[in-house]
């Protein structure tokens, strides 16, 4: 186990998860503090949060609760003050949090477009321009961006939500290009379709669902824990040399 211990473990790393009180963060952050990283959990819901918080507890990991609405950017601006000043700078970065407004193109309205590119674009470049400096003054780093199969190909009414996470997929290699070679890995998890609360919609249709695990190779959709030992590995020092790509975890969907 030394071996694993040496390059998958994060053992004294310290790991903010936005989105983690749910779905994919959820799954990220329980595995990140299951592999020895303090979790520092950023999402609006208090209730949620804190029973992630006493799950990381059963793991023998620690979990801290910082409530947030990343869509507003003095809420973000709050959070990272709150992070920096109790619990010092992050060695990890998860951008997990997001908003999935999708109504059909014609009826996209300006507020849907601002809220949407405000907690999926926004939030993660304004922690990622909080914390990625700091970790490269470090000489270690890692940032994690979750975007989505719609940064890559329009489909089921894309509108703000697809361009925001195309957006995320660039801010991804942009802010690996400017801070790799100091030893920041900043990589993105594009996930398939997956069973979250924010997919509920698409769940409830079973012909929907059905069609798209057809799609797949592995004959069935997502579920969130197909993502925690992603999140352990691009964490790691196992991802040393990994960095400005886009892994797709999502059962060979995109490839067909």
């Amino acid at each position: 186990m030394s071996y694993l211990d040496d390059v998958f473990g994060l053992a004294g790393r310290t790991a903010v998860v936005t989105g983690g009180s749910s779905g994919i963060g959820r799954a990220m952050a329980i595995a990140l503090g299951r592999a020895g990283a303090r979790i520092l959990l950023v999402s609006r819901r208090e209730a949620p949060i804190a029973e992630v918080v006493a799950e990381l507890g059963k793991h023998g990991a620690q979990g801290h609760a910082i409530a947030a609405d990343l869509a507003d950017r003095a809420a973000v601006a709050r959070a990272i003050e709150k992070i920096l000043d109790t619990y010092g700078e992050p060695d990890v970065l998860v951008n997990s949090a997001g908003i999935n407004r999708r109504p059909p193109m014609d009826e996209l309205t300006e507020d849907d477009w601002d809220v949407t590119l405000a907690a999926n674009l926004t939030a993660p470049f304004l922690l990622g321009q909080a914390f990625g400096p700091r970790m490269a003054a470090r000489g270690w780093g890692r940032i994690i961006n979750v975007v989505s199969q719609q940064a890559f190909r329009a489909y089921g009414n894309s509108g703000a939500y697809g361009a925001a996470k195309a957006g995320l997929v660039g801010l991804t290699r942009s802010q690996a290009e400017a801070w790799s070679s100091r030893g920041v890995c900043c990589n993105a998890i594009a996930p398939g379709v997956v069973h979250t609360p924010l997919t509920e919609a698409t769940f409830a249709d079973p012909t929907k669902v059905a069609a798209h695990a057809a799609r797949t190779m592995i004959g069935r959709n997502g579920v969130p824990d197909d993502f925690g030992a992603c999140a352990v590995f691009l964490a790691s020092d196992a991802a040393v040399a990994v960095t400005g790509q886009t892994l797709f975890v999502d059962g060979g969907y995109s490839a067909t």
